[in-house]
């Protein structure tokens, strides 16, 4: 059953995020000696790694991945790397080996196979890749990582891992995703969701799955939601 928890307002819940993110990235080390965390762009995630800049969290154990990519530079302003370098990777001096970027630039087929490709050597099973945790964000129309409503992204099957998007409905158009497969595979899914914009995504994410609703067919069970209350669903409260 998915985790829920509301919290007041926004930058409590980038407290809580940053308080989970760590204490799951100590256990994974501690019971595999290597933790593999994949993060999300968009602004509560944000300031969810400002703060798990500042946790006590063993970073030369940790393998850093991404769950989606704009198909621009990484410099460019609209790159997820870009954000997570100025808000995690830089301020916690984490080494350039440990984290994995999308090549957005290279296209999002390029992109898609050599990330693909990375992470099946990195992440040696007989299925798809397993990650520790992916941190996402929700967008208003129930999309997670660049898995849109009704994208024929969704029916890559169990086998695929990572996807080239073209003509995303949000800019800009070319993206770099994992797939649904690799977000459900996942041992944990952190989900953050904060403003009133947010509010019918969550409740349609936690009413029956819904390939129009992505968000709706994460694992459930390896699902955890921290929201503020402007974003969480009418009725009674976590």
């Amino acid at each position: 059953m998915t985790r829920l928890t509301t919290c007041p307002d926004a930058e409590t819940v980038a407290e809580r995020a940053a308080e989970y993110i760590t204490r799951h990235l100590h256990s994974a080390v501690q019971e595999r000696g290597v933790a593999h965390l994949a993060l999300s762009g968009g602004t509560t995630p944000e300031r969810t790694f400002e703060l798990l800049a500042a946790e006590p969290v063993e970073w030369s154990a940790v393998e850093l991945w991404f769950a989606d990519e704009r198909c621009v530079g990484p410099q460019d302003e609209q790159s997820n790397y870009l954000m997570a370098a100025k808000s995690l990777l830089e301020p916690a001096a984490i080494a350039e080996e440990r984290v994995h970027r999308m090549l957005g630039e290279l296209g999002p087929h390029e992109g898609a196979a050599q990330y693909a490709q990375e992470l099946a050597e990195s992440l040696a099973t007989d299925g798809v890749p397993v990650l520790d945790l992916i941190v996402l964000g929700i967008g208003p129309d129930g999309h997670v990582a660049s898995l849109f409503p009704g994208a024929s992204t969704l029916d890559a099957g169990n086998d695929a891992v990572c996807l080239g998007v073209e003509g995303s409905p949000k800019p800009p158009p070319e993206r770099i995703t994992l797939s649904l497969a690799v977000l459900r595979a996942a041992r944990s899914c952190l989900l953050l969701a904060t403003g009133a914009g947010k509010a019918d995504a969550v409740s349609a994410m936690l009413a029956d799955p819904n390939r129009h609703v992505p968000a709706s067919l994460l694992r459930r069970e390896r699902l955890t939601v921290m929201m503020d209350d402007a974003a969480a669903p009418a009725g009674p409260r976590p």
